[in-house]
């Protein structure tokens, strides 16, 4: 099995696509209602989908790995992205910036390198 893409919900197409571009994903798919982008890396892809009423609470993660972190952080934030956490280490081994898209999505960049799938307290088969 192989996860193929995450969708969230928008309000606004428009300002979601602007974004997610923004971000440096390439979009592949546009409709009123929909869109669809790839990743710059990998064979997986992201989407949007447009809703009457937003969730409630805390919301959607997303993950997005960068390789290059601080230097991806730095050329959004000249594009005009808003950060509320810049880069820094966490103690789970990652190094992780937040943002949130135009919705309220949470959108989180990191690099996590072998630590993301193997970390010291990877469960043993």
């Amino acid at each position: 099995m192989n996860l193929n893409q995450v969708t969230v919900p928008c309000s606004d197409v428009k300002a979601s696509i602007d974004f997610y571009k923004k971000l440096g994903l390439k979009l592949i798919v546009k409709s009123p209602h929909y869109a669809r982008f790839e990743c710059p890396e990998g064979s997986s892809s992201f989407s949007i989908h447009k809703v009457e009423e937003l969730p409630k609470g805390d919301g959607i993660y997303v993950y997005f790995e960068i390789e290059k972190l601080d230097e991806k952080v730095k050329e959004l934030i000249d594009r005009g992205i808003q950060f509320s956490d810049l880069p820094e280490d966490k103690s789970w081994l990652w190094r992780e910036a937040r943002l949130t898209d135009p919705d309220g999505n949470k959108i989180v960049l990191f690099y996590g390198g072998e630590n993301r799938l193997n970390p010291p307290w990877r469960i043993k088969d």
